[in-house]
Protein backbone atom coordinates (compact mmCIF):
# COMPACT_ATOMS: atom_id res chain seq x y z
CA UNK A 1 0.00 0.00 0.00
CA UNK A 2 1.36 3.43 -0.94
CA UNK A 3 2.27 5.84 1.79
CA UNK A 4 0.61 9.20 2.20
CA UNK A 5 3.58 10.97 0.64
CA UNK A 6 3.70 8.56 -2.32
CA UNK A 7 -0.02 9.13 -3.01
CA UNK A 8 0.44 12.88 -2.68
CA UNK A 9 3.38 12.82 -5.05
CA UNK A 10 1.41 10.74 -7.59
CA UNK A 11 -1.46 13.23 -7.45
CA UNK A 12 0.92 16.14 -7.95
CA UNK A 13 2.55 14.43 -10.92
CA UNK A 14 -0.84 13.67 -12.43
CA UNK A 15 -1.90 17.28 -11.95
CA UNK A 16 1.33 18.47 -13.54
CA UNK A 17 0.82 16.26 -16.58
CA UNK A 18 -2.78 17.51 -16.93
CA UNK A 19 -1.60 21.10 -16.77
CA UNK A 20 1.17 20.45 -19.31
CA UNK A 21 -1.28 18.64 -21.60
CA UNK A 22 -3.77 21.50 -21.36
CA UNK A 23 -1.09 24.10 -22.07
CA UNK A 24 0.21 22.11 -25.03
CA UNK A 25 -3.28 21.75 -26.48
CA UNK A 26 -3.93 25.46 -26.02
CA UNK A 27 -0.66 26.42 -27.73
CA UNK A 28 -1.34 24.13 -30.69
CA UNK A 29 -4.94 25.32 -31.00
CA UNK A 30 -3.78 28.93 -30.97
CA UNK A 31 -1.19 28.20 -33.63
CA UNK A 32 -3.70 26.55 -35.92
CA UNK A 33 -6.20 29.34 -35.37
CA UNK A 34 -3.66 32.06 -36.03
CA UNK A 35 -2.02 30.57 -39.08
CA UNK A 36 -4.68 28.30 -40.50
CA UNK A 37 -2.20 25.46 -40.76
CA UNK A 38 -3.55 22.02 -41.62
CA UNK A 39 -1.82 18.67 -41.99
CA UNK A 40 -1.84 18.68 -45.80
CA UNK A 41 -0.67 22.28 -46.04
CA UNK A 42 2.16 21.53 -43.58
CA UNK A 43 3.34 18.64 -45.76
CA UNK A 44 3.28 20.75 -48.90
CA UNK A 45 5.34 23.48 -47.25
CA UNK A 46 8.40 21.13 -47.11
CA UNK A 47 8.34 20.27 -50.80
CA UNK A 48 11.44 22.39 -51.42
CA UNK A 49 13.55 20.68 -48.67
CA UNK A 50 16.68 18.81 -49.80
CA UNK A 51 17.18 15.30 -48.34
CA UNK A 52 20.27 14.86 -46.16
CA UNK A 53 23.18 12.65 -47.22
CA UNK A 54 25.97 10.96 -45.27
CA UNK A 55 29.43 12.24 -46.22
CA UNK A 56 32.36 9.86 -45.70
CA UNK A 57 34.99 11.45 -43.46
CA UNK A 58 38.51 11.70 -44.74
CA UNK A 59 39.90 11.99 -41.22
CA UNK A 60 42.17 9.05 -40.36
CA UNK A 61 41.49 7.18 -37.10
CA UNK A 62 43.37 8.69 -34.17
CA UNK A 63 45.64 6.79 -31.79
CA UNK A 64 42.86 6.14 -29.30
CA UNK A 65 40.84 4.38 -32.00
CA UNK A 66 43.81 2.27 -33.05
CA UNK A 67 44.63 1.25 -29.48
CA UNK A 68 41.02 0.37 -28.67
CA UNK A 69 40.74 -1.74 -31.80
CA UNK A 70 43.99 -3.53 -31.04
CA UNK A 71 43.62 -4.13 -27.30
CA UNK A 72 39.87 -4.51 -26.74
CA UNK A 73 39.72 -8.21 -27.80
CA UNK A 74 42.05 -9.06 -24.89
CA UNK A 75 39.97 -7.19 -22.29
CA UNK A 76 37.40 -9.37 -20.54
CA UNK A 77 34.34 -8.94 -18.36
CA UNK A 78 34.44 -10.80 -15.05
CA UNK A 79 31.29 -11.88 -13.21
CA UNK A 80 31.36 -13.50 -9.81
CA UNK A 81 28.78 -15.21 -7.65
CA UNK A 82 28.80 -15.53 -3.88
CA UNK A 83 26.51 -18.23 -2.57
CA UNK A 84 24.34 -17.68 0.53
CA UNK A 85 26.15 -18.09 3.82
CA UNK A 86 24.33 -19.48 6.83
CA UNK A 87 25.01 -16.56 9.11
CA UNK A 88 23.02 -13.59 10.28
CA UNK A 89 26.24 -11.63 10.76
CA UNK A 90 25.88 -8.04 9.71
CA UNK A 91 28.98 -6.75 11.43
CA UNK A 92 32.03 -7.60 9.33
CA UNK A 93 31.81 -4.36 7.41
CA UNK A 94 30.84 -2.22 10.39
CA UNK A 95 33.11 -3.89 12.94
CA UNK A 96 36.35 -2.46 11.61
CA UNK A 97 39.82 -3.30 12.69
CA UNK A 98 42.78 -2.63 10.43
CA UNK A 99 42.91 -5.27 7.71
CA UNK A 100 46.35 -6.17 8.98
CA UNK A 101 47.19 -5.76 12.67
CA UNK A 102 49.83 -3.17 13.36
CA UNK A 103 52.41 -5.78 14.28
CA UNK A 104 52.38 -6.95 10.68
CA UNK A 105 53.43 -3.54 9.49
CA UNK A 106 57.04 -2.48 9.85
CA UNK A 107 56.08 0.97 8.65
CA UNK A 108 53.22 1.72 11.04
CA UNK A 109 53.68 3.11 14.50
CA UNK A 110 50.16 2.18 15.53
CA UNK A 111 49.06 5.79 15.94
CA UNK A 112 46.25 7.39 13.99
CA UNK A 113 46.89 10.74 12.36
CA UNK A 114 45.25 13.07 9.91
CA UNK A 115 45.51 10.40 7.28
CA UNK A 116 42.79 8.42 9.00
CA UNK A 117 40.04 10.26 7.22
CA UNK A 118 41.67 9.40 3.93
CA UNK A 119 41.32 5.73 4.75
CA UNK A 120 37.60 6.24 5.36
CA UNK A 121 37.22 7.97 2.00
CA UNK A 122 38.61 4.89 0.27
CA UNK A 123 36.67 2.40 2.39
CA UNK A 124 33.64 2.72 0.11
CA UNK A 125 35.79 1.72 -2.81
CA UNK A 126 37.29 -1.36 -1.22
CA UNK A 127 34.09 -2.57 0.44
CA UNK A 128 31.38 -1.92 -2.12
CA UNK A 129 32.09 0.57 -4.88
CA UNK A 130 34.42 -1.30 -7.18
CA UNK A 131 33.06 -4.64 -6.11
CA UNK A 132 30.30 -3.84 -8.56
CA UNK A 133 27.46 -4.78 -6.24
CA UNK A 134 24.11 -3.81 -7.61
CA UNK A 135 22.63 -0.85 -5.69
CA UNK A 136 19.83 -1.91 -3.39
CA UNK A 137 21.08 -5.44 -2.90
CA UNK A 138 22.13 -6.55 0.58
CA UNK A 139 25.84 -6.79 1.13
CA UNK A 140 27.77 -10.03 1.18
CA UNK A 141 27.87 -10.05 4.93
CA UNK A 142 24.07 -10.34 4.97
CA UNK A 143 22.95 -11.78 1.67
CA UNK A 144 19.49 -12.67 2.85
CA UNK A 145 19.71 -16.16 1.40
CA UNK A 146 20.26 -14.83 -2.11
CA UNK A 147 23.13 -15.37 -4.53
CA UNK A 148 25.19 -12.18 -4.73
CA UNK A 149 26.65 -11.11 -8.07
CA UNK A 150 29.40 -8.61 -8.75
CA UNK A 151 31.37 -7.56 -11.78
CA UNK A 152 34.75 -6.32 -12.82
CA UNK A 153 37.26 -6.36 -15.64
CA UNK A 154 40.52 -8.08 -16.50
CA UNK A 155 42.88 -8.65 -19.40
CA UNK A 156 44.48 -11.69 -20.97
CA UNK A 157 48.28 -11.81 -20.73
CA UNK A 158 48.84 -15.39 -21.93
CA UNK A 159 47.13 -16.95 -24.93
CA UNK A 160 46.54 -20.10 -22.84
CA UNK A 161 43.92 -18.16 -20.86
CA UNK A 162 45.79 -16.50 -17.98
CA UNK A 163 44.11 -13.26 -16.90
CA UNK A 164 45.18 -10.44 -14.56
CA UNK A 165 42.55 -8.64 -12.46
CA UNK A 166 42.14 -7.15 -8.98
CA UNK A 167 41.96 -9.38 -5.94
CA UNK A 168 38.93 -7.51 -4.64
CA UNK A 169 37.03 -8.34 -7.84
CA UNK A 170 37.09 -12.06 -7.02
CA UNK A 171 37.38 -11.84 -3.23
CA UNK A 172 35.07 -14.31 -1.45
CA UNK A 173 33.56 -15.40 -4.78
CA UNK A 174 32.31 -18.98 -4.97
CA UNK A 175 32.04 -18.91 -8.76
CA UNK A 176 33.95 -16.83 -11.31
CA UNK A 177 32.96 -16.37 -14.95
CA UNK A 178 34.80 -14.62 -17.76
CA UNK A 179 33.23 -13.29 -20.91
CA UNK A 180 35.32 -12.40 -23.95
CA UNK A 181 34.38 -9.65 -26.39
CA UNK A 182 33.76 -12.36 -29.01
CA UNK A 183 31.48 -14.47 -26.81
CA UNK A 184 27.79 -14.31 -27.81
CA UNK A 185 25.40 -12.29 -25.68
CA UNK A 186 23.27 -15.38 -25.21
CA UNK A 187 26.09 -16.79 -23.08
CA UNK A 188 24.83 -15.03 -19.98
CA UNK A 189 27.66 -15.47 -17.51
CA UNK A 190 30.60 -16.57 -19.61
CA UNK A 191 33.32 -19.15 -19.21
CA UNK A 192 34.12 -20.60 -15.78
CA UNK A 193 37.46 -19.48 -14.37
CA UNK A 194 39.65 -20.70 -11.53
CA UNK A 195 42.00 -18.77 -9.28
CA UNK A 196 45.71 -19.28 -9.85
CA UNK A 197 46.91 -16.96 -7.11
CA UNK A 198 46.15 -13.75 -5.22
CA UNK A 199 48.22 -11.06 -3.52
CA UNK A 200 46.25 -8.93 -1.09
CA UNK A 201 49.20 -6.61 -0.48
CA UNK A 202 48.92 -5.27 -4.05
CA UNK A 203 45.25 -6.18 -4.62
CA UNK A 204 46.16 -8.31 -7.64
CA UNK A 205 44.97 -11.72 -8.76
CA UNK A 206 45.59 -14.18 -11.58
CA UNK A 207 42.74 -16.34 -12.87
CA UNK A 208 42.57 -18.78 -15.79
CA UNK A 209 40.00 -19.93 -18.29
CA UNK A 210 40.29 -22.94 -20.58
CA UNK A 211 40.59 -22.25 -24.29
CA UNK A 212 40.67 -24.55 -27.30
CA UNK A 213 42.45 -21.96 -29.43
CA UNK A 214 45.02 -19.27 -28.56
CA UNK A 215 43.42 -16.15 -27.10
CA UNK A 216 44.30 -12.52 -27.87
CA UNK A 217 46.70 -10.93 -25.39
CA UNK A 218 47.96 -7.52 -24.30
CA UNK A 219 51.55 -6.28 -24.15
CA UNK A 220 52.97 -5.16 -20.81
CA UNK A 221 54.70 -1.77 -20.85
CA UNK A 222 57.27 -0.15 -18.57
CA UNK A 223 55.42 1.99 -16.03
CA UNK A 224 58.69 3.54 -14.83
CA UNK A 225 59.00 5.27 -18.21
CA UNK A 226 55.52 6.82 -18.01
CA UNK A 227 55.50 10.52 -17.19
CA UNK A 228 53.03 12.91 -15.63
CA UNK A 229 51.06 14.48 -18.49
CA UNK A 230 51.24 11.43 -20.80
CA UNK A 231 48.01 10.42 -22.52
CA UNK A 232 46.48 7.15 -21.33
CA UNK A 233 43.46 5.06 -22.27
CA UNK A 234 41.35 2.80 -20.05
CA UNK A 235 39.18 -0.12 -21.18
CA UNK A 236 36.73 -2.01 -19.00
CA UNK A 237 33.14 -2.81 -18.14
CA UNK A 238 31.75 0.02 -16.00
CA UNK A 239 28.19 -0.61 -14.80
CA UNK A 240 28.21 -3.89 -16.81
CA UNK A 241 28.70 -1.95 -20.07
CA UNK A 242 31.40 -4.10 -21.65
CA UNK A 243 34.20 -2.72 -23.81
CA UNK A 244 33.89 0.88 -22.64
CA UNK A 245 36.82 3.10 -23.60
CA UNK A 246 37.83 6.29 -21.76
CA UNK A 247 40.90 8.51 -22.02
CA UNK A 248 42.83 11.02 -19.96
CA UNK A 249 46.34 11.78 -18.79
CA UNK A 250 48.65 10.63 -16.01
CA UNK A 251 47.98 13.11 -13.22
CA UNK A 252 50.64 11.89 -10.76
CA UNK A 253 52.82 8.91 -9.92
CA UNK A 254 53.76 7.03 -6.76
CA UNK A 255 50.50 7.82 -4.99
CA UNK A 256 49.80 5.99 -1.70
CA UNK A 257 46.12 6.11 -0.77
CA UNK A 258 46.18 3.91 2.34
CA UNK A 259 48.59 4.51 5.18
CA UNK A 260 50.36 1.73 7.03
CA UNK A 261 50.30 -1.93 6.08
CA UNK A 262 47.42 -1.76 3.55
CA UNK A 263 49.32 0.75 1.43
CA UNK A 264 52.86 -0.42 1.96
CA UNK A 265 53.15 -2.09 -1.44
CA UNK A 266 50.57 0.05 -3.22
CA UNK A 267 52.12 3.02 -5.00
CA UNK A 268 49.69 3.99 -7.75
CA UNK A 269 49.62 5.86 -11.01
CA UNK A 270 46.99 8.59 -10.68
CA UNK A 271 44.90 9.34 -13.78
CA UNK A 272 41.88 11.40 -14.78
CA UNK A 273 40.72 8.80 -17.32
CA UNK A 274 37.13 8.00 -16.32
CA UNK A 275 37.04 4.88 -14.11
CA UNK A 276 33.76 3.63 -12.65
CA UNK A 277 32.33 0.53 -10.93
CA UNK A 278 33.17 -2.47 -13.09
CA UNK A 279 36.37 -0.93 -14.51
CA UNK A 280 38.34 -2.46 -11.68
CA UNK A 281 40.95 -4.89 -12.97
CA UNK A 282 40.97 -3.45 -16.48
CA UNK A 283 44.07 -2.12 -18.24
CA UNK A 284 45.46 1.42 -18.31
CA UNK A 285 47.27 1.81 -21.64
CA UNK A 286 49.93 4.14 -22.97
CA UNK A 287 49.91 5.54 -26.49
CA UNK A 288 51.79 2.50 -27.79
CA UNK A 289 48.91 0.29 -26.66
CA UNK A 290 50.96 -1.25 -23.85
CA UNK A 291 49.52 -1.89 -20.39
CA UNK A 292 51.18 0.40 -17.85
CA UNK A 293 48.71 -0.17 -15.02
CA UNK A 294 45.76 -2.11 -13.62
CA UNK A 295 42.81 0.17 -12.81
CA UNK A 296 42.21 -0.38 -9.12
CA UNK A 297 40.65 2.49 -7.21
CA UNK A 298 39.08 5.91 -7.40
CA UNK A 299 38.74 8.79 -4.99
CA UNK A 300 35.04 9.51 -4.63
CA UNK A 301 32.67 11.20 -2.24
CA UNK A 302 29.63 10.48 -4.39
CA UNK A 303 30.19 6.79 -5.34
CA UNK A 304 30.88 7.98 -8.89
CA UNK A 305 33.66 9.27 -11.09
CA UNK A 306 35.19 12.52 -9.85
CA UNK A 307 38.32 12.72 -11.98
CA UNK A 308 40.80 10.89 -9.74
CA UNK A 309 41.57 7.24 -10.45
CA UNK A 310 44.43 4.98 -9.45
CA UNK A 311 46.15 2.14 -11.30
CA UNK A 312 48.72 -0.33 -9.98
CA UNK A 313 51.92 0.19 -12.06
CA UNK A 314 52.73 -2.52 -14.57
CA UNK A 315 56.25 -3.07 -13.23
CA UNK A 316 54.73 -4.13 -9.90
CA UNK A 317 52.06 -6.17 -11.69
CA UNK A 318 54.63 -8.15 -13.70
CA UNK A 319 56.65 -9.06 -10.61
CA UNK A 320 53.53 -10.18 -8.74
CA UNK A 321 52.20 -12.12 -11.74
CA UNK A 322 55.46 -14.03 -12.19
CA UNK A 323 55.36 -15.08 -8.53
CA UNK A 324 51.68 -16.07 -8.64
CA UNK A 325 52.14 -18.39 -11.63
CA UNK A 326 55.12 -20.02 -9.93
CA UNK A 327 55.06 -23.32 -8.03
CA UNK A 328 53.97 -21.75 -4.73
CA UNK A 329 51.31 -19.48 -6.34
CA UNK A 330 52.14 -16.76 -3.82
CA UNK A 331 54.31 -13.68 -3.52
CA UNK A 332 57.20 -14.23 -1.14
CA UNK A 333 58.64 -11.05 0.37
CA UNK A 334 61.64 -10.59 2.61
CA UNK A 335 61.65 -9.12 6.11
CA UNK A 336 64.07 -8.48 8.97
CA UNK A 337 61.43 -8.20 11.70
CA UNK A 338 61.46 -4.56 12.77
CA UNK A 339 58.91 -1.78 13.21
CA UNK A 340 59.49 1.90 12.60
CA UNK A 341 57.60 5.13 12.31
CA UNK A 342 57.24 7.10 9.09
CA UNK A 343 57.11 10.88 8.82
CA UNK A 344 59.24 11.76 11.82
CA UNK A 345 59.68 15.41 12.69
CA UNK A 346 62.86 17.03 11.43
CA UNK A 347 63.58 17.76 15.09
CA UNK A 348 64.01 14.01 15.66
CA UNK A 349 66.52 13.86 12.83
CA UNK A 350 68.50 16.74 14.28
CA UNK A 351 68.55 15.43 17.85
CA UNK A 352 69.49 11.91 16.78
CA UNK A 353 72.02 13.16 14.28
CA UNK A 354 70.86 11.83 10.91
CA UNK A 355 69.35 13.27 7.71
CA UNK A 356 68.34 10.13 5.83
CA UNK A 357 67.58 6.74 7.28
CA UNK A 358 65.08 4.79 9.37
CA UNK A 359 64.77 5.00 13.16
CA UNK A 360 63.95 1.53 14.51
CA UNK A 361 61.06 1.62 16.94
CA UNK A 362 60.78 -2.09 17.81
CA UNK A 363 62.77 -5.24 17.09
CA UNK A 364 60.87 -8.50 16.98
CA UNK A 365 62.20 -10.87 19.60
CA UNK A 366 63.84 -13.85 17.90
CA UNK A 367 63.49 -12.23 14.47
CA UNK A 368 66.28 -11.73 11.90
CA UNK A 369 67.26 -8.25 13.13
CA UNK A 370 67.20 -9.38 16.77
CA UNK A 371 69.47 -12.31 15.98
CA UNK A 372 71.86 -9.91 14.26
CA UNK A 373 72.07 -7.74 17.37
CA UNK A 374 69.92 -4.77 16.38
CA UNK A 375 68.07 -2.78 19.04
CA UNK A 376 65.30 -0.19 19.26
CA UNK A 377 66.78 3.26 18.69
CA UNK A 378 69.19 2.10 16.00
CA UNK A 379 69.11 4.20 12.85
CA UNK A 380 69.41 2.19 9.62
CA UNK A 381 71.37 4.25 7.09
CA UNK A 382 72.54 1.77 4.44
CA UNK A 383 71.96 -1.63 2.85
CA UNK A 384 74.95 -3.31 1.23
CA UNK A 385 76.68 0.07 1.09
CA UNK A 386 73.79 1.92 -0.54
CA UNK A 387 72.25 4.76 1.42
CA UNK A 388 68.70 4.25 2.69
CA UNK A 389 66.50 7.24 1.96
CA UNK A 390 63.37 6.49 4.01
CA UNK A 391 61.01 3.76 5.20
CA UNK A 392 59.55 3.02 1.77
CA UNK A 393 63.05 2.63 0.38
CA UNK A 394 63.98 0.23 3.18
CA UNK A 395 60.81 -1.88 2.86
CA UNK A 396 61.00 -2.12 -0.93
CA UNK A 397 64.65 -3.14 -0.81
CA UNK A 398 64.24 -5.80 1.87
CA UNK A 399 60.92 -7.11 0.53
CA UNK A 400 62.52 -7.74 -2.86
CA UNK A 401 65.20 -10.00 -1.32
CA UNK A 402 64.73 -13.76 -1.19
CA UNK A 403 64.32 -15.34 2.25
CA UNK A 404 67.59 -16.98 3.26
CA UNK A 405 69.75 -14.41 1.49
CA UNK A 406 71.92 -12.03 3.51
CA UNK A 407 72.40 -8.27 3.57
CA UNK A 408 74.93 -5.97 5.16
CA UNK A 409 73.03 -3.37 7.18
CA UNK A 410 74.73 -0.14 8.24
CA UNK A 411 73.27 1.70 11.24
CA UNK A 412 73.96 4.36 13.84
CA UNK A 413 73.88 3.56 17.56
CA UNK A 414 74.56 6.36 20.03
CA UNK A 415 75.98 8.36 17.16
CA UNK A 416 78.53 5.71 16.20
CA UNK A 417 78.55 3.94 12.83
CA UNK A 418 78.12 0.16 13.02
CA UNK A 419 77.14 -2.63 10.65
CA UNK A 420 75.87 -6.17 10.84
CA UNK A 421 74.97 -9.05 8.53
CA UNK A 422 71.30 -10.11 8.62
CA UNK A 423 69.70 -13.19 7.09
CA UNK A 424 66.44 -12.23 5.39
CA UNK A 425 63.31 -13.97 6.66
CA UNK A 426 60.02 -14.77 4.95
CA UNK A 427 57.81 -11.76 5.65
CA UNK A 428 54.63 -13.79 6.15
CA UNK A 429 56.31 -16.16 8.58
CA UNK A 430 58.19 -13.45 10.45
CA UNK A 431 55.09 -11.41 11.20
CA UNK A 432 52.84 -14.43 11.67
CA UNK A 433 55.10 -15.34 14.58
CA UNK A 434 54.89 -11.80 15.89
CA UNK A 435 51.09 -11.87 15.62
CA UNK A 436 50.92 -15.16 17.49
CA UNK A 437 49.71 -17.18 14.49
CA UNK A 438 50.26 -20.90 14.75
CA UNK A 439 50.08 -23.58 12.04
CA UNK A 440 46.44 -24.68 11.49
CA UNK A 441 45.35 -27.65 13.55
CA UNK A 442 44.38 -30.80 11.65
CA UNK A 443 40.58 -30.50 11.33
CA UNK A 444 40.24 -34.24 11.80
CA UNK A 445 41.80 -33.97 15.23
CA UNK A 446 39.38 -32.92 18.01
CA UNK A 447 40.43 -29.62 19.52
CA UNK A 448 39.25 -27.17 22.13
CA UNK A 449 35.58 -26.08 22.09
CA UNK A 450 36.60 -22.70 20.69
CA UNK A 451 38.24 -24.39 17.72
CA UNK A 452 35.48 -26.87 16.97
CA UNK A 453 32.55 -24.51 17.59
CA UNK A 454 33.91 -21.10 16.67
CA UNK A 455 36.87 -21.85 14.42
CA UNK A 456 39.50 -20.00 16.45
CA UNK A 457 42.42 -20.86 18.69
CA UNK A 458 43.29 -18.66 21.68
CA UNK A 459 46.05 -18.42 24.27
CA UNK A 460 46.63 -16.66 27.57
CA UNK A 461 47.86 -13.07 27.37
CA UNK A 462 51.50 -12.19 27.72
CA UNK A 463 52.36 -9.59 30.36
CA UNK A 464 53.31 -7.16 27.61
CA UNK A 465 49.92 -7.25 25.91
CA UNK A 466 48.04 -7.27 29.22
CA UNK A 467 49.90 -4.10 30.13
CA UNK A 468 48.99 -2.44 26.85
CA UNK A 469 45.24 -2.98 27.16
CA UNK A 470 45.08 -2.68 30.98
CA UNK A 471 42.69 -5.59 30.97
CA UNK A 472 42.59 -9.39 31.10
CA UNK A 473 41.50 -11.74 28.35
CA UNK A 474 42.74 -14.23 25.77
CA UNK A 475 44.64 -13.52 22.57
CA UNK A 476 43.45 -14.98 19.27
CA UNK A 477 46.19 -17.14 17.76
CA UNK A 478 44.48 -18.24 14.55
CA UNK A 479 41.10 -18.10 12.81
CA UNK A 480 39.85 -20.77 10.41
CA UNK A 481 38.68 -19.32 7.08
CA UNK A 482 34.90 -19.44 6.71
CA UNK A 483 34.32 -20.25 10.38
CA UNK A 484 31.91 -18.47 12.72
CA UNK A 485 34.77 -16.39 14.14
CA UNK A 486 35.95 -15.47 10.65
CA UNK A 487 32.46 -14.34 9.65
CA UNK A 488 32.37 -12.04 12.68
CA UNK A 489 35.58 -10.34 11.54
CA UNK A 490 37.82 -11.69 14.30
CA UNK A 491 41.53 -11.75 13.47
CA UNK A 492 44.75 -13.08 15.00
CA UNK A 493 46.23 -10.68 17.53
CA UNK A 494 42.93 -9.36 18.87
CA UNK A 495 42.06 -9.89 22.54
CA UNK A 496 38.69 -11.28 23.73
CA UNK A 497 37.86 -10.07 27.25
CA UNK A 498 34.26 -11.37 27.58
CA UNK A 499 31.91 -13.88 25.94
CA UNK A 500 28.23 -13.16 26.46
CA UNK A 501 29.15 -10.72 29.24
CA UNK A 502 31.14 -13.37 31.11
CA UNK A 503 34.82 -12.52 31.76
CA UNK A 504 37.42 -14.67 30.00
CA UNK A 505 40.60 -13.76 31.86
CA UNK A 506 42.27 -17.08 31.02
CA UNK A 507 42.09 -19.65 28.27
CA UNK A 508 40.42 -22.11 30.64
CA UNK A 509 37.68 -19.58 31.44
CA UNK A 510 37.21 -18.85 27.75
CA UNK A 511 36.92 -22.53 26.81
CA UNK A 512 34.47 -23.11 29.68
CA UNK A 513 32.17 -20.37 28.39
CA UNK A 514 32.40 -21.58 24.80
CA UNK A 515 31.70 -25.14 25.88
CA UNK A 516 28.26 -23.99 27.09
CA UNK A 517 27.29 -22.70 23.65
CA UNK A 518 25.04 -24.65 21.34
CA UNK A 519 23.56 -24.18 17.88
CA UNK A 520 21.09 -21.30 17.76
CA UNK A 521 22.69 -19.42 20.68
CA UNK A 522 23.58 -15.76 20.34
CA UNK A 523 27.31 -15.20 20.86
CA UNK A 524 28.70 -11.74 21.62
CA UNK A 525 32.41 -11.02 22.08
CA UNK A 526 33.95 -8.02 23.79
CA UNK A 527 37.15 -7.40 21.86
CA UNK A 528 40.15 -5.10 22.26
CA UNK A 529 42.85 -4.40 19.69
CA UNK A 530 46.11 -4.25 21.71
CA UNK A 531 47.71 -2.15 18.98
CA UNK A 532 44.94 0.42 19.21
CA UNK A 533 43.79 0.20 22.85
CA UNK A 534 42.56 3.79 22.63
CA UNK A 535 39.68 2.51 20.49
CA UNK A 536 38.29 0.79 23.58
CA UNK A 537 36.02 -2.26 23.58
CA UNK A 538 34.33 -3.43 20.37
CA UNK A 539 31.16 -5.54 20.60
CA UNK A 540 30.61 -8.08 17.86
CA UNK A 541 28.64 -11.26 17.53
CA UNK A 542 26.07 -13.38 15.75
CA UNK A 543 23.97 -16.51 16.08
CA UNK A 544 25.86 -19.79 16.17
CA UNK A 545 24.83 -21.99 13.26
Amino acid sequence: MKSFFERLRSRRLASTFLVLAALTAAVLAGSYAAHGVHGQEQQDSSADATPLKIVNSAIAPNEFVKIAHEVAPAVVNINTQTLPKQSDNRGRRNFHFRSEPNQQNPGDDGEDDDQGQGEDNFQDFFNRFFGGQVPGQPDQGDNGGQVQESLGSGFIVDSKGYIITNEHVIDKADKIYVKLSTDPDTQDLGRPARVIGIDKATDLAVIKIDANTPLPTVKMGNSDEAQVGDWVEAIGSPFALAQTVTAGIISAKNRTIDQGAPGQFQHFIQTDAAINPGNSGGPLLDMNGNVIGVNTAIYTQSAGYEGIGFAMPSNTVVDVYNDLIGPSHKVVRGSIGIQFREGLSSAVNRVYGFKNGVLVQEVQQGGPADKAGMKPGDIIVSIDGRSVKDGDDLVNEIASRKPGSTIRLGFLRDGKQQDTTITIGDRDKVFAELAGNQPPVNPETPGDPSETKLGLVVRDLSQTIAGKIHNSGVEIESVRTGSFADLQGLEPGLVITHVNRQPTATKDQFEAEVDKLKTGDDVVFEVVDPHHPEQGINYVGGTLQ
